[in-house]
């Protein structure tokens, strides 16, 4: 189903570019002499960057934060809402994501004007954070409350870091996820940021979901497999492949975007 992905993108099999923040106040990793003007500089450069090569949105993540936190620090939704309100693109849509804390993304998304997030919403997992049981009824019920029922939500139903505990297919959970717990997309991921999952996975999501929710390549995409993922895939989440050396810490490097770009513009003539 491209319908959703079409009104809100305006473009099938649509690029969304990950707006990767450094290490931010409170996590292990935080440098406390790069101050929150020198992060939005950086990530301004990266963003136009994107813009400039036809990038057809762009998600905020806080990338750097690890190890990763099932629960969000106040200081960091804090800087990353102050520096996503400055830097969003208005004239395309864009999306919060926060490892690992489905709340925070709701709330930075209702206060900057996202379009949508990227969480774990469903299921039970053992993972590097330990148990992992997010409560999709809950975080709908929040976004409900805080008058955010505009904001898509993209679950990811393969999340990295982690394994999955039980015995239901891919493909069983992402159906479920949609009909149990209101999914507005579908992401499948490989096992950690910049590893593509196998093509047989997204086909058995893709196929799961009948029809009902787009379903998206969600990490892994590079220009030597995009035309195949996309063959798929409704569309693709990309991040670390755009960077300089492919490195998901390093700046992103434009030569890479441009050319990312083309070979998606050509999956999209194979679509017809």
């Amino acid at each position: 189903m491209s319908e959703l992905l079409n009104q809100m993108f305006g473009v099938k099999k649509p690029i969304i570019a990950m707006a990767h923040f450094p290490p931010l106040p409170g996590t292990p990793l935080y440098n406390p002499e790069l101050s929150v003007p020198r992060m939005i500089a950086d990530m301004r450069a990266d963003i136009q960057k994107y813009i400039d090569n036809g990038i057809d949105s762009v998600m905020f993540c806080n990338e750097g934060d690890r190890p990763y936190t099932l629960k969000a620090d106040l200081e960091a939704v804090a800087v990353m809402t102050r520096i996503i309100a400055e830097l969003a693109p208005r004239d395309r849509p864009f999306g919060v994501d926060f490892l690992w804390d489905p709340k925070a993304p709701l709330a930075i998304a209702m206060a900057t004007g996202a379009a949508f997030v990227r969480e774990v919403f469903t299921g039970v997992y053992e993972s590097d954070m330990g148990l992992w049981q997010p409560d999709a009824a809950a975080m709908l019920r929040y976004r409900h409350n805080i008058h955010a029922d505009h904001v898509k939500v993209f679950y990811n139903v393969t999340p990295e870091f982690a394994s999955p505990l039980g015995t239901r297919t891919v493909g069983q959970r992402a159906y479920s996820a949609v009909v149990s717990s209101l999914a507005d997309a579908i992401l499948v991921s490989g096992p950690m940021a910049g590893a593509e999952p196998e093509l047989d996975a997204l086909r058995e999501a893709k196929e799961g979901v009948r029809g009902a929710v787009p379903v998206l390549l969600n990490t892994g995409a590079r220009v030597d497999n995009i035309r195949e993922f996309l063959k798929c895939a409704d569309g693709v989440i990309v991040g670390s492949s755009l960077k300089v050396d492919g490195y998901t810490w390093n700046p992103v490097d434009a030569q890479r975007v441009a050319a990312f770009v083309k070979a998606v513009e050509a999956a999209r003539r194979d679509d017809g």
